[in-house]
């Protein structure tokens, strides 16, 4: 039987470390690249083409939500695991709308990343047991909130705009033009009735998309 092989996407090597080598206790595993931000692991697919990708979103930069989206942009049969510290349900929601296949929090148990990987090697999906009932949880709780009104790009502009970027930042990071970024910036503020920046950011923080501690509540330069 040929290897699966993985592309391992982490900011800290000591984890990425870690994980490679848990991985590669299965015989049919094969890490054949890592990398440490969102343009990396897409340089990174686009030389290797794994079998699977294992993305965590608290990457530096552009998150690993805007890193699934930019490899299933270019390959739309892409398989990529989402594996990450976030329990956010808003994380996981936008991760599956931005083409990722399963979701596994780092709290797991170590086998659960193991039988992951090898349920989306075989064309299947996967959520970890504490995500998943986080999102019954969440569906269950009431009406729709006003951030599942944001495509999986305008939730990372959303998030970017929220830490306290500029717009010119923004775009640099995501490849995108300026004018396209600030465009984003209002029709994020329409679909969800925000009057101002500060209702973007409680927004945000309330969604689970950055901490408190990171929030910028006294306005943007856009």
């Amino acid at each position: 039987m040929s290897a699966v092989t993985i592309l391992l996407v982490d900011d800290h090597p000591i984890v990425r470390e870690g994980y490679h080598r848990l991985l590669e206790r299965q015989a049919e595993f094969h890490v054949c690249a890592e990398a440490g931000d969102a343009q990396e692991a897409y340089r990174a697919y686009k030389e290797h083409r794994p079998n699977v990708v294992v993305m965590d979103l608290a990457l530096p930069g552009a998150s690993g939500i805007e890193g699934v989206r930019h490899i299933r942009q270019w390959d739309k049969d892409a398989k990529i695991l989402v594996f990450t510290m976030h329990l956010g349900v808003a994380f996981a929601l936008k991760a599956f709308e931005a083409g990722a296949s399963g979701y596994v929090t780092k709290s797991s148990a170590p086998g659960e990343l193991v039988r992951a990987v090898k349920a989306i090697a075989a064309g299947g999906r996967f959520l970890s047991e504490d995500i998943s009932r986080a999102i019954a949880a969440d569906r269950l709780a009431g009406p729709d909130r006003a951030i599942d009104q944001l495509g999986p790009r305008e939730t990372e502009i959303l998030r970017l705009l929220a830490s306290g970027l500029t717009s010119e930042t923004i775009a640099e990071m995501l490849n995108l033009s300026t004018k396209t970024v600030r465009n984003h910036h209002y029709a994020i503020k329409g679909k969800i009735g925000a009057q101002n920046d500060a209702h973007l950011v409680w927004l945000a923080v309330s969604a689970g998309l950055i901490k408190i501690d990171d929030a910028i509540f006294d306005g943007h330069s856009t």
